[in-house]
């Protein structure tokens, strides 16, 4: 009983020397400030590729949560906005029962070259690849925010701008120049882009990476230009269909550092520009320009030079923040930039 009571006076003691947060407040920093209901409508228009096009009212959907720190491009560089919590349903949920009709199904089943385009009560526009949506390690990570709480710092108590409309928010955006207000209609397409198909292919090579601006060709790469340094990823290397692959790491480099050099992070590639990459096979994914040059996550996507490899060299890449292996490219053959037009 004396070895209890000297334990309670301890607590109490420091309870009275240490300034307590709050006798209200938990554990949990994101939950210390009054949560603001935001304005806008709730009912969103599905479109594009899909078999079931229409409305849906996400309230009816799970509610998530998401901490983010939010900063804008300035020029050549951001400015920070503020930090906050946003609660609301994530486009994992609202696109989960879409059924996918793709344009270009005869050609290229799989549905990793899809992208979603969200659209505002503005005309304003942003886009996010089908596999951050459904192949990521962290899910529900891109919200449709309906209610938002400060986080705010305990010593200097800075009570940033509060967000007033509904927002698209992504959570694993660095600059979050996607995180746009009233969003009202969300399209799914798949690049417009055709590359032969051949599945069979063996020796599955390709010597060099062509890097095109569109249809115009900017540079050819090959191994001896790929200079900087490298990062190791342990991994567990697992496929939607096969299952476990290896448990070897990856070593490359930053797929945004060899490809800074061709294009600039601006306002608008960010929102909505985007990358085909594609195989020598006719293999191809869809990555946004955000989710390679703007993560917040340090989950880079890594070029690999395998130039040794005629089954799936030169190059390879390695998309670090993915659960799934599937947009792992094997001999990359061209990476090509696009932008989804408003």
């Amino acid at each position: 009983m004396k070895k209890m009571t000297i334990i309670s006076l301890m607590i109490i003691s420091a309870m009275i020397s240490e300034p307590a947060r709050s006798q209200t407040q938990t554990n949990d920093f994101y939950d210390d400030a009054e949560t603001y209901e935001l304005a806008g409508t709730t009912t969103l228009t599905l479109d594009g590729e899909i078999g079931n096009p229409g409305q849906v009212n996400i309230t009816s959907l799970p509610l998530r949560s998401i901490i983010v720190k939010e900063a804008l491009m300035s020029g050549d560089t951001n400015h920070f906005t503020g930090a906050y919590r946003y609660d609301g349903y994530s486009l994992y949920d609202i696109l989960n029962y879409v059924i996918l009709k793709k344009k270009n199904e005869t050609e290229f089943p799989p549905i990793i070259d899809l992208y979603v385009k969200v659209e505002n009560d503005k005309g304003e526009s942003v886009v996010f690849s089908w596999g951050e949506l459904y192949y990521p390690v962290h899910r529900h990570e891109i919200i449709v925010a309906t209610k938002v709480t400060r986080i705010v710092p305990s010593k200097t108590k800075d009570l940033w701008p509060l967000p007033t409309q509904i927002k698209i928010v992504s959570g694993h955006d660095l600059v979050t120049d996607r995180n746009i207000s009233n969003p009202v209609k969300i399209t799914v397409l798949s690049a417009n882009i055709s590359y032969p198909v051949n599945k069979d292919m063996s020796p599955l090579f390709s010597p060099e990476i062509i890097i095109k601006d569109e249809e115009k060709v900017l540079d050819k790469f090959d191994p001896s230009l790929l200079a900087g340094p490298e990062l190791t990823y342990e991994t567990i290397f697992y496929g939607r269909g096969r299952g476990i692959h290896s448990t070897m790491p990856f070593h490359g480099i930053p797929l945004k550092d060899v490809l800074k050099k061709y294009f600039k992070m601006t306002d608008e590639n960010l929102k909505t520009g985007y990358f085909v990459v594609a195989s020598v096979d006719g293999y191809r994914v869809v990555f946004t320009f955000s989710e390679i040059f703007n993560r917040n996550d340090q989950a880079e996507l890594l070029l690999i030079e395998d130039k040794d490899n005629h089954d799936g060299g030169a190059f390879r890449l390695f998309p670090a923040a993915d659960f799934f292996s599937d947009r792992a490219v094997k001999a990359v053959s061209e990476i090509r930039f696009e932008m989804e037009s408003q």
